[in-house]
């Protein structure tokens, strides 16, 4: 065997696993951890079980099952297989066996203690899969629980050891590998702001391959920017220049072809991440980073984990550029700045962090764990968590108290998602399409008409489909969509819904996408699990009454619609009898402006049937108006303001009285004004009551007689009138025509405090405010009477106002 720069740490890694049984192993790429680790651990006879070990990608696990059967001299099946989701090459006798990260749950769930299992290995951990973790968490609680002579071996290129060391309670090994000298290098200038992606990279790659020699091996996103890329270079590249795509999904042989030296000639490798690691590819001297990659996200616009376009980040590009040393000395082109590199994320995050956790809740549910009880390095969001199990609720997987069903388990069984084992699994071998289908990429342009049926057409009918439509199919993602489907088909067992249709069976993977066209020109639609959706109102289904949606763009607010179905209410009301029932709706209409009650048959918030709610409960009716007052706001009358201004100066005087804040007042609307809202159910309703008589009944009548001796409510007059105090400003006032103080000859007061006392002409304007009734009277008063006597002649204006009878009376004609 060629000596590896992995061989110089051997010693040190079979030492701390005899001795602990776990260990973390950092070696850069081309150190030959993959190939060699296993090896060595089999021939040092740590273990008489099998030795698995889990690779991220297909690919990776075949190649690196290759090498190793190709260094014993041995076909892939004997001491060295492999096992993957469709295909499998190993026996009883394998000792190691290459499974990708799928696999591993499923030997756990079947036999937690992994019977025959001697040791397990996560390689390229530090892609942080959503399985990788889920795996790892599984096994450390079965090596505490079920097996203390489990070896548990983490191995990375690139990752943050330490916490991963933590975690498993091992030492850390490093391998400082072997690589040749990286000549990088930058661009001048950030491409333009809306360049595309694949022109720039053709542009870069036909400069680096006219100033190097070697085999090139360029980074790209997907599939979609490898083809656009290929056909851009075919014409730009010397003749000797091979190139050759690499992507998770092509053929086998298509991807050895990629991996293999070419006979003569340049070979340039348009590659995704699946290059970054773990394979070697054959002469390549050149790397040329586009810098951007594809990671799993929750797209709440599928319900389901979508690959999206992000930046690389600085460990992913390190971990690129390496690959251009791997042989010799070589040179990395990188599509960005060298300024813009400390934009970039040093880490790519977790799977867990990002991805839809609804596979994760199923497979925890099944363990009978919640995740709190397992050691993850990342632990989930509680509130995304906490949303998948009420997806999983609602599909029938768990049951009231959160735990996994019948139904769960036949779910957790079937390599897809939740929502599609559940289509596949009540309608069958005839789903099988269908959930193939919506598990891939679209193959139809983004141009196309959002009908559903047009893509089960281009998938299971593609010679009438080129006939008959205008928007060609990709032809790679049909294939890949038929051959799921076959498998899919023989893993499904028979239909428990008897035959349906492609629409009743998307509903039953989205029962919480069923929408309903809202009134109005523009076509909007409102969906079962209560979002809205938008459709182009040139789309053939604008018009459509019921759609099933099963992929938007994912906007929050109102998503716009990119794949959907027509349904009919009678197709609707054979699969969710039971999830369709009346509803009464008695509720605050903001448009109308009023209490609005309907008797609702109801799909979620989808509603097949509305009438009129003719008896609707009185106290129902309260409730409604209380959002109608939050609508509309309080706008207490003069006397309410008043009294919410004693209760506040009585409070700040330390007497226990109830909060009138109008925040306070707002928050408490169901304890204090729902008694009194009887009758009331429309805005004009609102604007005519008063609160003044619920403010009143918030105090009990020592309360009220407390704020009656603190703040008094009322001026006695002369006259023996009671005046309302307004105590809105900045001291207490009252407002009476002057006649009704004539005899007064003290300022009045209240609580020790003086009032501010507006004096009023016979018609009711002010003349005098004062706080000091006696000086006026000595004071201003005459000049005040001259005026007044000319305006009102037959009023009294007494020269002594002391003296004088308080009255409201005119005088009699002829009295002087």
């Amino acid at each position: 065997m060629t000596r590896l720069p992995i061989h110089d740490v051997i010693p040190d890694l079979l030492a701390a696993l005899r001795q602990s049984g776990r260990a973390v192993l950092q070696a850069p790429p081309g150190a030959g951890k993959t190939t060699v680790v296993p090896l060595e651990i089999l021939r040092a006879g740590l273990t008489p079980g099998r030795i698995v070990m889990l690779e991220p990608r297909r690919l990776a696990a075949r190649a690196a099952a290759e090498r190793m059967a190709e260094t014993l001299g041995e076909p892939v099946g004997q001491t060295v297989g492999y096992r993957m989701r469709g295909e499998a090459r190993s026996n009883a006798a394998t000792r190691i066996e290459v499974v990708t990260e799928g696999i591993l749950t499923r030997m756990l769930q079947s036999a937690p203690d992994l019977p025959g299992v001697g040791a397990v290995i996560f390689d390229e951990f530090h892609e942080r899969s959503l399985n990788a973790d889920l795996g790892l968490a599984l096994c450390l609680e079965v090596t505490g629980a079920l097996r203390d002579d489990l070896i548990l071996l983490a191995m990375s290129a690139t990752l943050d050891a330490q916490p991963v060391a933590d975690l498993m309670a091992a030492p850390i090994l490093t391998s400082q590998g072997r690589a040749f000298d990286v000549d990088t290098r930058w661009l001048d200038r950030p491409l333009p702001k809306g360049a595309r992606l694949e022109p720039a990279t053709a542009d870069l790659v036909t400069q680096a391959v006219a100033e190097t020699t070697g085999g090139v091996l360029v980074f790209l996103p997907g599939e979609g920017e490898i083809r656009r890329t290929q056909s851009l270079l075919q014409s730009r590249l010397p003749p000797d220049c091979t190139i050759r795509p690499l992507f998770g999904a092509m053929p086998f042989a298509e991807q050895r072809a990629a991996i293999a030296p070419v006979a003569q000639g340049r070979k340039v490798v348009l590659a995704t991440a699946i290059a970054e690691t773990s394979l070697t590819i054959e002469d390549i001297r050149v790397v040329v980073d586009a810098g951007r990659a594809r990671r799993a996200r929750f797209d709440p616009g599928a319900g389901m984990s979508r690959l999206v376009t992000e930046r690389v980040t600085r460990a992913e590009a390190t971990q690129r550029a390496g690959r251009a040393g791997r042989v010799a000395a070589g040179t990395c082109y990188r599509l960005w700045t060298r300024g813009e590199d400390g934009a970039m994320a040093a880490f790519p995050p977790a799977e867990i962090e990002a991805a839809d956790l609804a596979a994760l809740a199923l497979e925890l549910a099944l363990w009978g764990a919640a995740p709190a009880d397992l050691p993850f390095l990342t632990p989930p969001n509680p509130g995304a968590y906490a949303e998948a199990q009420a997806l999983l609720a609602m599909l029938g997987a768990l049951d009231d108290r959160g735990l996994i069903t019948d139904h769960g388990r036949a779910l957790a069984a079937l390599p897809l998602h939740p929502r599609l084992g559940h289509m596949l699994t009540l309608a069958g071998p005839q789903a099988a399409p269908l959930a193939a289908l919506l598990s891939e990429r679209d193959p139809l342009p983004r141009a196309a008409p959002v009908d559903l049926t047009l893509r089960i057409e281009a998938v299971t009918d593609p010679r009438r489909y080129a006939e008959t439509r205008p928007h060609a199919a990709n032809r790679g993602v049909t294939e890949r969509i038929r051959t799921e489907a076959k498998r899919l088909s023989k893993a499904a067992k028979s239909a428990r819904q008897g035959s349906l249709g492609v629409a009743e069976m998307a509903a039953l993977a989205y029962p919480d996408r069923i929408g309903q066209r809202r009134s109005g020109d523009a076509p909007r639609f409102v969906l079962s699990g209560g979002k809205g959706a938008v459709l182009d109102d040139s789309d053939p289904l604008a018009n459509a009454r019921l759609i099933v949606v099963t992929d938007t763009d994912g906007n929050p607010r109102e998503a716009r619609i990119r794949q959907a179905i027509a349904i009919s209410e009678a197709e609707l009301r054979g699969l969710f009898p039971d999830r369709i029932a009346w509803e009464d709706i008695c509720e605050w209409s903001k448009r109308d402006r009023r209490v609005i009650a309907r008797r609702q048959e109801r799909l979620g918030a989808v509603v097949l049937d509305d009438r009129t709610w003719k008896d609707a409960a009185p106290e129902a009716i309260a409730r409604a108006m209380l959002d109608g007052v939050r609508d509309l706001g309080l706008a207490p009358s003069a006397a309410a303001r008043r009294f919410i201004a004693r209760v506040a100066l009585a409070r700040a005087d330390r007497h226990d009285l109830p909060d009138m804040s109008a925040s306070a007042l707002m928050d408490t609307l169901d304890d204090w004004l729902l008694p009194h809202l009887a009758g009331v159910k429309s805005a004009e309703d609102w604007k005519r009551f008063d609160i003044h008589d619920a403010l009143r009944a918030m105090l009990s009548w020592d309360q009220m007689q407390a704020l009656d001796r603190a703040v008094p409510g009322h001026f006695t007059t002369p006259l023996g009138r009671r005046i309302p105090i307004d105590y809105a400003g900045e001291a207490p006032e009252i407002q009476l025509r002057l006649q009704e103080m004539f005899g007064q000859t003290t300022h009045p007061a209240v609580a020790g405090q003086p009032l501010r006392v507006t004096l009023l002409s016979p018609a009711g304007r002010p003349v005098q405010t004062t706080m000091d009734l006696p000086g006026f009277w000595s004071g201003s008063y005459a000049d005040v009477r001259k005026d007044m006597r000319a305006r009102y002649p037959r009023h009294p204006w007494p020269e002594d106002p002391t003296q004088a009878d308080p009255t409201l009376r005119a005088k009699r004609r002829g009295q002087g």
